[in-house]
This record gives C-alpha cells, structure tokens and sequence, in this order.
C-alpha cells in the first residue's frame, strides 16, 4: 500500500537576478515608481506658474504639494491594511487607476481651493502604492537582492520626478500649466497600463481577514521597535530637506539674479538622473560600506550639497542640487530597504508607517522651507536642512553605538 505524504508542498522560490519573473516584477514596479512621483509632484516645478495663473500667493501655491503628500501620509497605512486582505496587486493597481483618474482632472480646477482638494484625493489614491510595493517585494524577492529590487523602484521614483518637472516647465512656457498638468495625466495613463500588463501574480502572498485589534497590536509591535522609529525618523529627516529644496527652487531660480524662464526651470530637475543612479547602485554601496556607513555617506553628501548651494551661480546651484539628489536618494533606499528587512512580521504595515513618516517630512519640508524662503531668503532653507541632517547623524551615530553595544553584551560562544 502507498504511503500518503503529509508534507505541505514547498514554497515557491524567491525571486533574484537571472530567476524568471525578478526582471519582468522589477519593471512592472520600476513603472509604477514612474507614475507615482510624475503624478504627486506634478505642480512642483509649476508653482510660479500656477501662483500667476490663480492670483495666489507663493505660500497657497505650496499647498498643492504638501496636501498630496500629506493626504498620502494620513491614508498610506489603512490602505496598506486593505492589501493585506485584498493583495498587493489588486492595491497598487486600484491606486494607479484612481490616481490616474484624478489626475486628467486635476487641470480643470477652477480655483486653488478645488485644485488644492484634488491634489488631496490624488495623494491619498496613491497611498495604497508605495507600501504595498515594499511589503510585495519583500514577499517576493529573495533577501540578497532586496536592497537592488526597492532601489530601482526607487529609482522609477526619481525618473517620474525628474520627467515630470523637466516636462511640465516647458509645457506650461509653451502652452500653460493647466495643459501641462493635463500631460502629466496622460503619460500616468500609459505608466499605468503597462505596469497592469507587466507585474506578475504574487506567489508568496496569503490573504488574512481584516481585524482590526490584531491590526493595532501590529502597529503598536512596529513603533516600540527602537530601530524601526530611527529609520522612520531618518527617511522623514531626509525628505525634509528633499522636499523644502525641491518646493523652494524653482522660486529661487526664476527670481534676481538668476531670472530663468519656467521651461529652463523645469530643464534643471533633469539632476534627478542622478538619485536614480544612486537608488540603483545603493545594494553595492551597502554591500560595501555597511547600512549604517551608506547613511554616514549620504548625510554628508546631502549637507555639503546644501553647503554649495548657498553660492549666487548656475553652477554651484546645479552641483548643489546633484549632491543633495545622490545623497537623499541613498539615504532613502537604505533606510526604506532596511525596514522592509528589518520587520518579519506585518511587513505592510512596517512599510507603511515608514511611508507616512516619510510623506510627512515632504510636507513638514515644503511648508517650512517656502515660509522661511518667503520670510528670510535661501539661507533659511539652507538652514532648516542642515538642521534636518543633524538629526540624521544623532539617530544614525546613537544606532552604531546601540550595536556596538548590543555585540558586547552578548555571551561570548562556548
């Protein structure tokens, strides 16, 4: 008589470089990267423009950014929720479709306040991509090559950045912003369709009941975790200064001496080739220099990019500019790798919290860099971002020293 095998069949293999399936998942999300910050930071390099178009301040202006972005931060972690029941799929799918949506009518606003509350439901749709495209790539992805997986879906973020602005400065000095919003929507579109058409099933994804004490416990697991609150306070110091330079620039280069034109305006965004670079290579320079030495690194580039920018040519501003872009992208992709490594549990939710920090650090930035731009001038920009890194090397200094600590007080082996 056969023996009847209780085994339970093997879990499919994790995807790595050369598997079938890691370069068609890697594009899928690379795409998904693209679409993402095309569409949340569409009215960035736009601001002036849209200032003189509505009659508002530059100070009103800024909120069509920093209410994406802080509406994303509120929703990213009860969407994050939801894919856990319905899957990471189905999610950032939903989310590049309604973003999308909100997006080709977003040109159409008649006033700041209805641009203002469409820019909001934009951010909040596309909440339910970044964190579900973590925890996905963490569930399918071997370890060894997570940190290279999320630097190029990173590095889509960079490329949706950097096309976007450079995009819409010379749409909006041809034909207007509205028509150069309207374009942002169209290539979002496309982003969209064939992200649905490259990313595979998930074969490592379980679904599990929506439950909302369990739900909290696994929050409350993630923020007493000593090194998941440093990395989340890291990624949200980093966008700080992402955020305020990137908000702040374009009013700073259309104004004396500089006196640029909206399309060369928008043409400078084109450093942001540099972080997708850096998000790209950020697993060899980890491998290299440890997490923790890649950060050192990172902080000090964006600093001494901050340092540079502060001098009155093109030039500096520009060398500047790419320092800041190579260091926050590699401070970013570690630190969002690291938490995707560091959570083995509720990897969604680690993800998300990491996600809402850092959205709202690009809030806390734009808001507060324009206002000190506005009040005292670049160098109170300049300023809130040195301060932002400071607090970077306490958090990553005080982490070296905790494990210092904790491989001390280890027993020695027998």
């Amino acid at each position: 008589m056969a023996s009847v095998s209780t085994e339970a069949p093997a879990a499919p293999a994790l995807l790595s470089p050369g598997r079938p399936g890691y370069r068609r998942l890697s594009l899928a999300l690379f795409v998904a990267g693209i679409a993402t910050f095309a569409l949340l930071y569409s009215t960035q390099a736009l601001l002036p423009a849209v200032s003189d178009g509505l009659r508002v301040s530059p100070g009103g202006a800024s909120w069509t950014v920093a209410a994406a972005t802080g509406a994303l931060a509120v929703a990213v972690v009860p969407l994050s929720a939801l894919s856990e029941r319905f899957g990471r799929r189905s999610m950032m799918t939903a989310s590049l479709v309604v973003a999308v949506a909100v997006g080709l009518a977003v040109p159409f606003a008649p006033n700041l306040a209805v641009l203002i509350a469409l820019r909001a439901v934009q951010g909040a749709a596309l909440a339910g991509l970044p964190a579900s495209a973590m925890a996905f790539l963490a569930e399918e992805v071997d370890g060894r090559a997570l940190v290279s997986a999320i630097g190029l879906f990173v590095a889509g973020n960079s490329i949706g950045g950097m096309s976007g602005r450079i995009f819409t400065g010379w749409m909006s000095q041809a034909w207007g912003w509205r028509a150069a919003l309207l374009a942002v929507g169209v290539a979002a579109l496309a982003c969209a369709v064939v992200f649905r058409v490259l990313v595979p099933r998930a074969r490592n994804f379980a679904p599990r009941p929506l439950r909302l004490g369990a739900f909290g416990r696994t929050l409350g697991g993630h923020l007493s975790n000593p090194l998941l609150l440093r990395l989340y306070a890291i990624g949200a110091l980093f966008m700080v200064v992402f955020g305020g330079v990137y908000t702040v620039i374009g009013y700073r280069l259309v104004a004396a001496p500089f006196s640029l034109p909206q399309g060369v305006v928008g043409s400078v965004f084109v450093v942001y080739l540099v972080g997708t670079f850096t998000s790209a290579s950020s697993g060899r320079m980890a491998a290299r220099l440890g997490r923790r030495g890649t950060l050192y690194a990172a902080l000090a580039t964006t600093s001494a990019g901050l340092l540079v920018t502060l001098v009155d040519s093109i030039a500096a501003v520009i060398a500047g500019l790419v320092l800041i872009t190579a260091g926050f992208f590699a401070g970013h992709s570690v630190a969002s790798s690291s938490v995707s490594h560091t959570a083995k549990s509720g990897r969604a939710q680690a993800s998300a919290l990491y996600q809402a920090a850092y959205y709202l650090g690009s809030s806390a930035g734009g808001a507060i860099g324009a206002a000190a731009f506005h009040s005292t001038g670049w160098a109170a920009t300049v300023v809130m971002g040195l301060a932002a890194m400071v607090g970077v090397a306490a958090l990553t200094l005080y982490g070296t020293y905790a494990a210092k600590r904790a491989a001390t007080a280890a027993p020695a082996p027998l």
